[in-house]
C-alpha cells in the first residue's frame, strides 16, 4: 500500500525546502548509486521520466544500449536529517527501467521482487531481520582511512572504553529520524567493531533498509572524523563483521514456521525451508559472501560459521534456530557478510527455502555440539560439509546450481560471475606482503 502520493511528497519537499533530490539505486555487487536533481526536477522524477547512462554503471549494459529510466518507490521517500533545515536534500529508491518501459532485468531489486512474487504465489511473504556489523576506524590528517581502531574496547563495553559511542549514538538518532527502529546499539567482539540492529520487516523493505543503513553509518562516521568499513575482514587476528540474516515466511498474521505441536515447536515448513538453505548454501555463498575478503572472516576459531549444519542450540552451525517462539519463531542463516548485495543475497536464500518446502527437502539431525571441536572423522561420521573456502571455489558451486543461478536470472548471473572471475584471477596473481616476507630470504 503506497504511504505517499505524487501530491504528498511535492508538498512535504516545498514545506522542507528541499533543494535537492538524490535517486538512489544498487548496481549488480550492492554498491549504492545516485542520480542528483534539483528540485525543480522532482515532478520529472515523479512521472519516471528522468534518464540515465546504464553504460557507466557496473554489470548494466552495454555502450549501445545505455539509456535507462529511474521510476522512484515513492514510500521511499525521506529527507536527510543531517543536512541543513534550510535547502535541505531528500532521496528516493529507484527501480531501473529500459527505454521501452519494462524493468530491467539485471537490477537487483527487480531481481528480489521476482523472488518475492515466486513465494507469494505459493501464499508466503517473507520477512527478514539483519545483523549489520561495522568497524570503525581512525583517518589519518589527509582524512583517509587507516588501520587504527579507534578503541580497545570488546562486546558491550562503554565509555570511556568505546570511544565510538558517540559516533554510534548520532547514527541510531539519524537512522531513527529517517523511520528505522532500534532494536539495539552496541559495541561487537572486536576492538573498533560495532552492531545496531533495526526490526524486520518484509524482504524488500528490509534490502532497501540495509543499503539506507550502511549508507547512513558510513556518512554519520565521516562526520566524526571516522572512517566505516563493511569489509568482512579488515583486520587479521580479530573477529570479522557478519550479517545474520533471520527469516521468516508469514501467510497472513500467521508465521508458517510455528507449530506448537512440532518437535520443537516447529512446523514441517520450517524444517523443509532449513533443509533447502542447506542443500543450497554452498552456491549461495557466492552471493552472500561474493569478496575475496569474506572467506578470510569464513575460518574457525572467530565465531564465524564454516560448517553446513544446524541446531537449536549451539552457534557454531552455519543455521541457528533462536529460543523464541510464536510469531518471533526464525531462521537465522549466520554466513552472509555485509559485502552482500542484500537484494540478490535474500534473493537467493529465499528461492532455497522455497525450493526446500516445493521439494520437501528435510535438513539433517541438528547438530547440538561445538563443532570447531570436533575431529575431521567426527566430522565425516555426521556428514557435515564445510562452505566454500575460497571465492573460487563458491563460484564453481554457484555454476552448478540451477536453483541459485536462476534466482539472479542469466543476465545478472552473467555479469556477475564475469566479474568475479576476473576479481579471484587479480587476487590470485598480485604478490603479498606475506609472500614477500615468508620467501624473498628463504629462496
Amino acid at each position: 500500500m503506497a504511504k505517499y502520493s505524487k501530491e504528498d511528497i511535492l508538498s512535504m519537499a516545498k514545506e522542507n525546502d528541499v533543494k535537492f533530490v538524490r535517486l538512489q539505486f544498487t548496481d549488480i555487487f550492492g554498491v549504492l548509486k545516485n542520480v542528483a536533481i534539483t528540485v525543480k526536477q522532482l515532478e520529472k522524477a515523479l512521472e519516471g521520466e528522468l534518464m540515465f547512462d546504464g553504460s557507466s554503471i557496473d554489470g548494466f549494459v552495454r555502450i549501445e544500449e545505455s539509456d535507462m529510466y529511474l521510476r522512484p518507490d515513492l514510500n521511499s521517500w525521506d529527507i536527510f536529517p543531517w543536512r541543513p533545515a534550510e535547502g535541505s536534500v531528500a532521496r528516493f529508491i529507484c527501480d531501473v527501467y529500459n527505454p521501452d518501459g519494462t524493468p530491467f532485468e539485471g537490477d537487483p531489486r527487480m531481481i528480489l521482487k521476482r523472488a518475492i512474487a515466486e513465494g507469494e504465489a505459493m501464499g508466503y511473504t517473507m520477512n527478514v531481520g539483519p545483523e549489520c556489523e561495522f568497524f570503525l576506524f581512525q583517518t589519518d590528517d589527509k582524512g583517509r582511512p587507516t588501520l587504527d581502531t579507534h578503541d580497545k574496547a570488546g562486546y558491550f563495553d562503554l565509555t570511556p572504553v568505546d570511544l565510538g559511542e558517540n559516533a554510534r549514538r548520532d547514527m541510531v538518532l539519524a537512522l531513527e529520524d529517517m523511520g528505522f527502529e532500534i532494536e539495539a546499539s552496541h559495541h561487537e567482539v572486536a576492538p573498533g567493531q560495532h552492531e545496531i540492529d533495526f526490526k524486520y520487516a518484509d524482504a524488500l523493505s528490509t534490502a532497501d533498509n540495509i543499503q539506507t543503513f550502511k549508507f547512513v553509518v558510513r556518512t554519520i562516521a565521516q562526520r566524526h572524523g571516522l572512517h566505516a568499513t563493511f569489509m568482512p575482514k579488515p583486520v587479521f587476528g580479530i573477529n570479522g563483521s557478519g550479517m545474520h540474516t533471520n527469516q521468516s515466511l508469514f501467510k497472513g498474521s500467521k508465521n508458517v514456521f510455528y507449530d506448537p505441536n512440532g518437535e520443537l515447536e516447529l512446523s514441517r515448513e520450517a524444517y523443509y525451508y532449513v533443509g533447502g538453505l542447506m542443500k543450497h548454501a554452498r552456491a549461495m555463498a557466492a552471493i552472500t559472501n561474493p569478496t575475496v575478503n569474506s572467506y578470510k572472516r569464513l575460518v574457525p576459531d572467530y565465531e564465524a560459521p564454516v560448517y553446513v549444519a544446524w541446531s537449536a542450540k549451539n552457534r557454531s552451525p552455519l543455521i541457528r534456530i533462536p529460543a523464541k517462539r510464536g510469531l518471533s519463531t526464525r531462521v537465522e542463516m549466520r554466513n552472509p557478510d555485509p559485502s552482500c548485495n542484500p537484494y540478490l543475497a535474500i534473493a537467493a536464500m529465499l528461492k532455497a527455502g522455497l525450493d526446500g518446502i516445493k521439494n520437501k527437502i528435510l535438513p539433517p539431525d541438528p547438530v547440538n555440539r561445538n563443532i570447531y571441536e570436533m575431529t575431521g572423522a567426527e566430522k565425516d561420521a555426521m556428514g557435515i560439509a564445510s562452505l566454500p573456502g575460497s571465492l573460487e571455489e563458491a563460484l564453481k558451486e554457484l555454476k552448478a546450481d540451477e536453483v541459485i543461478k536462476s534466482a539472479l536470472g542469466n543476465h545478472a548471473l552473467s555479469r556477475f560471475l564475469e566479474a568475479k572471475e576476473m576479481e579471484w584471477d587479480s587476487y590470485r596473481t598480485k604478490i603479498t606482503y606475506w609472500e614477500i616476507e615468508q620467501y624473498l630470504t628463504k629462496f
